[in-house]
């Protein structure tokens, strides 16, 4: 558990709990971020907590020494608060504490907001072969999405 501490006041990151998931769906189809895989990947979820309140998550699905960082998402009335910045860089430490190698992201609107922690574009074809089987490449992400990697 780390706490922080954003324009919006005091919150807890903590590692995610099966009760979290309909928060979590919520916080996810608000932001117009894929469902597919979020569930099976839950116990790599890391949660932002209000009050007693789950106002933004973010996830790794892990293949090997690579993951994924998926599902980057805060309650819109959080927005620019630090929060979307505070729950990355958790996820970076997790999976640098954890072993991975490879983070990459998919993303269709925040190309913009990743290379402040050391992402860089790369072509589609780049990213490590055992991430190419995860719902998000495959399928739950556009072909247009961009494609960020960062090494650990």
């Amino acid at each position: 558990m780390v706490r922080v501490v954003t324009s919006a006041g005091p919150l807890v990151i903590r590692d995610a709990q099966p009760a979290d998931w309909p928060a979590i769906r919520a916080l996810l189809e608000a932001n117009a971020l894929p469902l597919d895989g979020a569930q099976e990947n839950l116990a790599d979820f890391l949660v932002a907590e209000q009050d007693g309140t789950v106002v933004g998550c973010v996830g790794l699905e892990r293949r090997r020494d690579a993951a994924l960082l998926r599902s980057c998402a805060v309650d819109a009335r959080l927005r620019g608060s630090g929060l979307g910045r505070a729950l990355a860089e958790s996820a970076i430490s997790v999976a640098r504490a954890s072993g991975i190698r490879e983070l990459v992201l998919l993303t269709t609107t925040a190309a913009d907001f990743f290379p402040r922690f050391g992402f860089a574009r790369i072509a589609r074809g780049e990213m490590p072969e055992s991430l190419k089987s995860s719902a998000e490449f495959k399928h739950a992400c556009p072909a247009s999405a961009v494609v960020m990697q960062l090494s650990l």
